[in-house]
């Protein structure tokens, strides 16, 4: 009952997340954001409750021998939620779990592709995401799969840990939020010249820094209900999870403060957000397993590189990620994951983090570079270029989010 009275309270995170990406874009593209992020997280739903929660389950498993050692692959669950009532309720809630994390990864690749990501693309993606790509990771790592058993069959720490979702949801939204920049390019005027990056401000850093206090409350629920299912935590450890959890936030926010007053003479206000966001992030993977000095020191790391790695991204890679969700979700998520393996206290923990990390960089993004690949063939995820200059609200809604102003000229780029 406290996991589920928890778990009530963590969409809190997926609306901050949404409002946060829809202040990180344009104006004119302000509605279809919003709408999309409902699409996509509605989409998700469906397909991960009709085939996807049969690859994720981990109450029977497609598995193999190798070396005397069996290899949990892929779940062998019933498909359509079948079965669902007479489960018991920690299956219950850990399909619960699941299908808020599938919803956080596929709105973190929808915000990547702001303001020219089209609605149809978005949508054939998070069912991709949602039937394939993500029952795999969640399988293998709360279902029993293969990392997860790394502490069984290696003895390495208690296998690959990772209670709040930093790996499923948020290093795999992060790296598919990669993927999609890559596929839908980046926006026009952008880059006009090579090493030459246009500034494109967020509409709204009201939407962008109130996303921020949402996204705390769902992640507070998030991380404690991810102690209690995934690491058998004691309802008494709670309170120190939610500490851990706002400390980690509040050293990234701190970090990437002092790191833009020093490079920009002032605080960026979007760049603080990314960094508080990417302090929640990190602690999903280590807020149950440290301390909240250790908690402290790894939302501050995070805080520090955001800014910088979302520097090294727009000017010498040309990556134009309006909601900063490579850094923010996919970088900050790697390293709390490794982060958690440092202050862990079982021996061979790190090791079998960096196995997690390798199957993320090595196994799951290459495949999920394949399947969009080929999906963008099928369904073209990006806008034409009257559609991109009209914004994306008038071109695939008939009407703009703030119909009072004025918020369109001939040359929005200019």
């Amino acid at each position: 009952m406290l996991a589920l009275a928890l778990l009530m309270l963590a969409p809190l995170a997926l609306a901050g997340v949404a409002l946060m990406n829809t202040g990180l874009g344009r104006s004119r593209s302000a509605a279809q954001s919003l709408l999309g992020s409902l699409a996509v997280v509605s989409v998700a739903v469906i397909a991960f409750a009709i085939v996807g929660s049969g690859f994720a389950s981990g109450s029977s498993s497609h598995a193999f021998q190798f070396d005397g050692k069996l290899w949990n692959w892929l779940g062998n669950g019933p498909f359509l939620l079948a079965g669902l009532a007479q489960a018991s309720p920690h299956e219950q809630l850990a399909i619960l779990f699941e299908f808020l994390s599938v919803s956080m990864a596929v709105l973190i690749a929808w915000g990547s592709g702001a303001d020219r990501f089209r609605l149809a693309g978005g949508i054939a993606s998070a069912a991709v995401l949602a039937l394939i790509i993500f029952p795999a990771a969640a399988h293998w790592v709360w279902g029993g799969g293969w990392l997860a058993q790394l502490g069984i069959n290696f003895s390495l720490g208690a296998g690959f840990a990772d209670a709040g979702g930093a790996s499923a949801s948020h290093s795999l939204g992060g790296l598919s939020a990669l993927v999609v920049v890559w596929l839908s390019g980046p926006r026009k005027a952008k880059f006009p010249k090579e090493e030459v990056s246009t500034a494109m401000p967020g509409h709204s850093a009201v939407f962008v820094l109130f996303g921020c206090f949402l996204a705390l409350v769902g992640w507070l629920a998030w991380n404690t209900t991810g102690a209690l299912l995934w690491i058998g935590a004691a309802p008494s450890v709670i309170p120190v999870v939610a500490v851990n959890t706002l400390l980690s936030a509040a050293a990234g926010l701190a970090g990437t403060f002092f790191v833009t007053r020093i490079r920009f003479g002032k605080p960026d206000a979007s760049l603080c957000a990314n960094g508080w966001l990417a302090g929640l992030v990190t602690s999903s993977a280590c807020a149950g397993v440290a301390n909240p000095i250790e908690s402290l020191a790894a939302g501050l790391v995070a805080g520090i590189f955001t800014p910088l790695l979302v520097e090294v991204l727009e000017l010498a890679l040309s990556i134009d990620d309006p909601s900063g969700a490579i850094t923010v979700h996919g970088a900050a998520g790697l390293w709390g994951l490794f982060a958690a393996g440092i202050f862990a206290s079982e021996s061979g923990q790190v090791l079998a983090q960096l196995i997690g990390i390798a199957a993320l960089l090595g196994l799951f993004l290459p495949v999920t570079y394949l399947l969009l690949s080929l999906l963008n063939r099928v369904v073209p995820f990006r806008a034409d270029a009257d559609g991109e200059r009209l914004g994306m609200d008038l071109h695939e809604l008939g009407g703009g989010a703030y119909p009072e102003f004025v918020i369109h000229r001939d040359d929005p780029y200019r």
